[in-house]
């Protein structure tokens, strides 16, 4: 492989609802389509899903921007690849920035599949014909509210309702849902909001039966992880804290979570979500894939990923019509009966919807040899 022109594509698409996190309010996304174009012709869809805002990770949609016109296209161009994996060493130099490598790294898996005639998922080597998803569901006005829109997804055959929680709006909303619905499959996602100081309140979630509390605590810690492991029957689930496969190698060994959430963009790509996966099934770490509220083409690589064998809890990769009133690729992502069923045709296995690209985009910039 050898990339020849890469087009960067801006797009803003609203969700159909806003979501709200403890970290803010988000309806209008604003992201980053790649085009990537090979030698032969073949060309390879990446993107890139960094928030507007540094509040998730330090990238930003601007950053992304930045390290892909300046440093990750210019590195890239003319290079002779072999596999996508190469991707990965020729950025190492490059310090973090995971979201912007992700975007154009998942391009090179495209046409790398391609290439080599099968889908994506069997590129990977993902084994599942279809995969259990979950919903993730953002804080919502009232309780009401809430127990209405978990409801709506459970008919629509979800296998597991993920909530969001921060401190002040925790305990009594996990109480009032487990009132409501005493046995689902159901997990906490804290986002960070707690710290040590917070331990007996994270301890009444023992009550509850939950799956997991994910990232309680900072978005950069190990150690207190570990410390609060040891002290709450309910697993941690590690999300931010887990950037590349050492930080997955250190929190193993130092028993900081019992299962661990893994984004494609936040660890740089998919080759080192491939790494993280097989690390974690050696040690009897069960994982899954989170979401970054993606359009069509990050949602089609999160369907591909999944299809991986550890994959073994629901992840929160729901239907397209979950955020968008019209999605960028064809046919859309869909949910029956709680699973995806995953595409056997070449490459994504989803076809980009030009006209549904133009129609999103703000502006485009093309890169050549």
């Amino acid at each position: 492989m050898k990339l020849v022109k890469v087009t960067i594509h801006e797009l803003v698409m609203r969700m159909k609802t806003p979501f709200t996190t403890g970290l803010g309010t988000m309806q209008d996304k604003r992201f980053l389509v790649i085009e990537a174009t090979d030698e032969s012709g073949v060309v390879g869809w990446g993107e890139g899903v960094a928030f507007e805002e540094p509040s998730y990770t330090e990238e930003t949609f601007k950053t992304s921007l930045h390290l892909l016109e300046d440093f990750l296209i210019p590195a890239l161009l003319g290079k002779e690849l072999k596999h996508p994996d190469d991707v990965y060493e020729i950025f190492r130099p490059i310090r973090r920035n995971n979201m912007a490598k992700a975007s154009i790294e998942g391009a090179v898996w495209d046409i790398y599949a391609q290439l080599t005639n099968q889908s994506l998922a069997s590129a990977v080597g993902g084994v599942r014909e279809k995969i259990e998803v979950g919903i993730s569901i953002g804080l919502q006005p009232t309780d009401e509210q809430l127990i209405q829109t978990i409801q709506q997804f459970l008919d629509e055959g979800y296998k597991r309702i993920k909530v969001k929680i921060k401190p002040g709006k925790d305990i009594e909303l996990i109480r009032t849902i487990r009132q409501a619905f005493p046995v689902i499959p159901l997990m906490a996602d804290a986002n960070s909001a707690y710290t040590l100081d917070d331990i007996d309140r994270l301890k009444e979630l023992d009550a509850f039966n939950l799956m997991m509390i994910e990232q309680p605590l900072a978005h950069d810690d190990l150690i207190d992880h570990a410390l609060l492991q040891k002290q709450i029957k309910t697993p941690v689930c590690l999300d931010e804290s887990i950037t590349s496969l050492e930080d997955t190698r250190k929190a193993v060994q130092l028993g900081s979570c019992r299962v661990i959430n893994i984004k494609i963009a936040r660890v740089g790509g998919i080759s080192e979500a491939k790494r993280i996966h097989d690390y974690c099934m050696e040690h009897n770490i069960p994982v899954w894939c989170g979401g970054m509220l993606e359009a069509g083409i990050g949602r089609a690589q999160n369907v591909a990923l999944t299809s991986l064998a550890n994959f073994i809890m629901p992840g929160d990769t729901a239907a397209s019509e979950r955020y968008w009133h019209e999605d960028i690729i064809q046919p859309e992502v869909t949910v029956t009966d709680g699973y995806i069923t995953v595409p056997k045709s070449k490459g994504l296995g989803y076809n980009v919807n030009r006209e549904a690209l133009n129609k999103y985009s703000v502006s485009k910039k093309t890169y050549r040899l």
